[in-house]
């Protein structure tokens, strides 16, 4: 028996971050809201992405400065076995934690209603929603949200289905570690894994199809990050296409292609970690006049509204860049929008990036060739951490700060970081590049001595000195 609901002035599909910005932004506003989720309050973040491959990671960081303790003269340490059920165990009480503090005891406080459910638009701009204990609700409302979020893409690669694989997300998952394993994908989701498991005992191969690791940063990080790879024991094969899949007893043989050669791979285990899609699938999207694209995004205007005026898209499933920032960015700019009619919008110029490999990879602003192809005079420098302070009494110098500015004013464009603390080094540079900073007034900027982010003053300081006398002999 199908029920009816009341109206609302926001109705949201999905729970992620997203939706929650959307949600706290509307009630904010007096505005009444429900939200449909099929599954896990709290979508992709703190259930499957972030916040459990972070802990994860942390975990396997301990391991492996424990087993390279050895820089230090006078230090010896050693890492046992990994006890893999309860690793798994602590981030998963992590997580139950997190999701309870941020998402379930959130939506209780500001009083909004949680369907639990799938949702389809039906003819015009109503949703039907099969509910997860049985029957179905109608819901109607003023406004549409979609933050479905992305999933795992598989390639369509002969036999891998049959096979089954491991996502990221099953991956974290496991209780007992593989003796070694191959990591299709080469960017941010597929390094993480790599060096997780590499460092927690696995021996693990990356394949990635483009030219190098990290294909969407700069030249010189990709080269770094590759050195660190294969330093820490981890095999790199770049250029190199996975074209069948077979599995039996004693785990995978993987063909590949290499140069037009075929290689032959073993592994116990294997993780495809080849990007994410949209979520949009079942939606019925176009019974709501709701236009999407070649890879299912949903199509939104600057404002975040689709080709149906009442309904609204945000996070993964509209394409733009895949982080928790840009999906709350997003949710709130939708509720002040959609009902006060503030025809926002949002500026990217100076949007920071992060992949959580140890030393990490951070970016914000244009890269070198981007500022090539916008037609600016570009005077980039590059600065081996080397030459910073607090990586030589670290005894860890695996990295570089890279610098892109326009050669006419001096203005900085973007800059590049792969060393330990890049994250907190790289919003400095993206509070400098929203400031319109030159590199001049960077290299004069206070920066405290033996911190990493002294090494953006320094970079900025290699267009006026000799990079020997930086830091101490350069204020």
């Amino acid at each position: 028996m199908a029920s009816t609901g009341s109206g609302y002035d926001l109705a949201i599909i999905g729970s992620g971050s997203a939706a929650f910005a959307a949600a706290i932004a509307a009630r904010g506003k007096g505005a009444s809201v429900v939200m449909i989720e099929r599954g896990t309050i709290g979508g992709t973040c703190v259930n499957v992405g972030c916040v459990p491959s972070k802990a994860l990671l942390a975990a396997a960081e301990a391991r492996h400065a424990s087993l390279t303790a050895h820089r230090f003269p006078g230090i010896i340490a050693d890492a046992g076995t990994v006890d893999m059920p309860a690793l798994i165990g602590g981030k998963d009480t992590l997580v139950t934690q997190m999701r309870a503090e941020k998402y379930v005891d959130l939506a209780a406080d500001y009083d909004w209603e949680i369907v639990a459910g799938t949702a389809s638009f039906v003819d015009g701009s109503a949703l039907t929603v099969a509910l997860n204990d049985g029957g179905l609700r109608t819901i109607e409302a003023a406004h549409y949200l979609v933050a479905t979020g992305s999933a795992p893409w598989i390639p369509p690669v002969p036999r891998l289905a049959e096979a089954g694989y491991l996502t990221s997300t099953t991956a974290m998952e496991l209780e007992h570690l593989p003796e070694s394993m191959v990591v299709v994908g080469g960017n941010a989701v597929g390094l993480e894994q790599a060096q997780l498991f590499a460092r927690l005992g696995v021996a693990v191969t990356v394949v990635e199809a483009l030219d190098r690791l990290a294909p969407f940063e700069e030249p010189e990080i990709s080269a770094v990050i590759e050195q660190v790879f294969t330093g820490e024991g981890i095999t790199v094969r770049t250029a190199t296409t996975l074209t069948g899949v077979d599995r039996d007893e004693r785990g995978y043989t993987l063909t590949a292609a290499r140069a037009g050669e075929l290689v032959e791979l073993r592994a116990e285990q294997l993780l495809i970690a080849t990007g994410r899609r949209p979520v949009t699938t079942g939606l019925c999207l176009d019974k709501a006049g709701v236009k999407t694209g070649r890879r299912g995004e949903i199509v939104v205007d600057e404002h975040l509204r689709t080709t149906n005026p009442r309904i609204w898209a945000a996070g993964d499933v509209t394409g733009h860049p895949q982080f928790v920032y840009v999906a709350a960015a997003h949710g709130t700019l939708v509720a002040d929008n959609a009902l006060s009619g503030a025809d926002r919008t949002l500026d990217y110029t100076a949007m920071p990036r992060v992949t959580f490999t140890s030393p990490a990879i951070a970016s914000v602003g244009m890269t070198d060739e981007q500022a090539v192809q916008a037609g600016i005079g570009c005077d980039c420098r590059t600065l081996p951490l080397e030459y910073v302070p607090r990586a030589l009494v670290n005894r860890d110098t695996r990295g570089l700060v890279k610098l892109v500015a326009d050669a006419e004013t001096g203005r900085l464009l973007g800059a590049h970081v792969i060393a330990e603390g890049a994250g907190e080094l790289i919003t400095a540079a993206g509070y400098a590049i929203s400031a319109g900073m030159t590199v001049d007034q960077i290299a004069h900027a206070w920066a405290p001595y033996l911190t990493m982010a002294e090494a953006l003053k320094l970079a900025a300081q290699t267009y006026t000195a000799d990079v020997r006398k930086l830091s101490c002999c350069a204020g």
